[in-house]
């Protein structure tokens, strides 16, 4: 039999549609209707980078507009409907997938321990019982609240005190968790008393979290290959997730379907039999400002494929070799990317600082379209706080 064939066209407005990224980004914002647009997304990925917002808030903000940060700090430590850990990079994850996470606990408790003796010297191991007690008896913390009077290693910006190392691998591996943050410093204290009990079960056995994480990638994803919904959530591997289709396929819960790429090449992926069903979901024209750190684009290489979108970030590159800016926004409108923009906060003036914007090859910047974009900044300005816009005589690039 030969396999179904999703369209270009309709792979990208699938795949949108089960990133968020299709109708307008209105509705509420707050307690459990935030909790739920982090659940459908399966996580939200937490950065420091702030040119104009953080990579949290700007990815929730893209999907509901009337979303502020305060509404994400409110679920970590009032309602305690999401906990920070680890996928591919720290993020913010529904509670109720805690248990889950307990496989991945005990996972880095064995293999972070040798690296980070290589990577921080053993010193932080010797922290491990004063660390636990400073907090069961005292309570929160912060990691500079018990570095005082501590050295640090000098050989580089990721050398930490002993005890911030204690704090980090403790939370790592389960013992401590993320009570909140002030400003972007993260606060612990003891799990007990950060996830509630009614989330905070023994642990299930490895064969229900394999089965769980592999469905729940690829539920969140509309189509992936093995590999891809093993890097969904960082649980599992790629020999697991091969396993996980190949029973998947033959009790007929997944099916396989040919993805056309924006070049034209088919990509063999799976699918649940009822999303290659049902409709192909309508996408708004809506012109959308993206996070680097979107979870549409965190892999680059399926972006590419699917969209025709070559997109690196550039921090590391020097300047005079980079091609953009080193932190540019990518710009959605409908199922197209249309390019990328580099634009700052110049918070002292109330500004929001367009300084370039690369469109992608055959996109025009008419009247309309410009007109979109500029209301798409307009809110964005308002989001971040900025009084108005600012674009630089030469900003639309070649």
């Amino acid at each position: 039999m030969h396999r179904p064939v999703l369209s270009n066209p309709d792979a990208r407005r699938l795949f949108l549609a089960h990133h968020g990224l299709t109708g307008a980004p209105t509705g509420p914002a707050r307690g459990a209707a935030l909790a739920g647009v982090i659940d459908d997304l399966g996580f939200v990925q937490v950065d420091s980078v702030n040119t104009l917002a953080r990579a949290h808030d700007l990815i929730l903000w893209s999907r509901r507009q009337r979303y502020r940060p305060e509404a994400l700090g409110d679920l970590l430590a009032r309602d305690r409907a999401v906990f920070e850990h680890w996928t591919h990079d720290a993020a913010v994850i529904p509670v109720a997938f805690w248990r889950h996470w307990q496989h991945r606990f005990a996972r880095d408790r064995t293999h972070l321990a040798p690296r980070w003796r290589e990577w921080q010297g053993a010193a932080f191991e010797d922290r491990f019982d004063s660390v636990l007690k400073r907090i069961a008896d005292q309570g929160e913390c912060t990691s500079g609240e018990l570095a005082e009077g501590e050295a640090r290693g000098s050989t580089g910006w990721w050398d930490w005190h002993p005890s911030k190392a204690a704090l980090e691998f403790l939370w790592r591996t389960g013992e401590i968790a993320v009570a909140r943050r002030e400003g972007f410093r993260k606060v612990y204290d003891l799990t007990e008393r950060v996830i509630p009990d009614a989330h905070r079960l023994p642990a299930p056995p490895l064969e229900e979290t394999l089965a769980w994480a592999a469905g729940a990638a690829l539920d969140r994803l509309g189509f992936a290959t093995p590999t891809e919904i093993a890097a969904f959530f960082d649980l599992i591997g790629p020999d697991e997730a091969r396993d996980w289709a190949r029973a998947a396929l033959a009790s007929g819960e997944v099916v396989e379907v040919d993805i056309t790429g924006a070049d034209g090449s088919l990509r063999r992926s799976l699918m649940r039999p009822a999303t290659l069903a049902a409709p192909v979901p309508q996408v708004s024209d809506r012109v959308r400002v993206l996070s680097p750190f979107d979870p549409a684009l965190r892999d680059r290489a399926r972006a590419e494929r699917l969209f025709g979108f070559h997109y690196r970030i550039e921090i590391f590159v020097p300047a005079a070799r980079r091609r953009y800016g080193y932190y540019v926004f990518p710009l959605l409108e409908g199922d197209r990317l249309l390019g990328r923009i580099d634009m700052k906060a110049d918070r002292a003036a109330g500004l929001l600082r367009v300084t370039a914007l690369w469109p992608e090859a055959g996109v025009r910047f008419g009247r309309g379209r410009l007109d979109r974009l500029t209301a798409e900044l307009e809110r964005l300005a308002e989001f971040a706080g900025l009084a108005a816009l600012e674009w630089a005589p030469d900003w639309l690039r070649g």
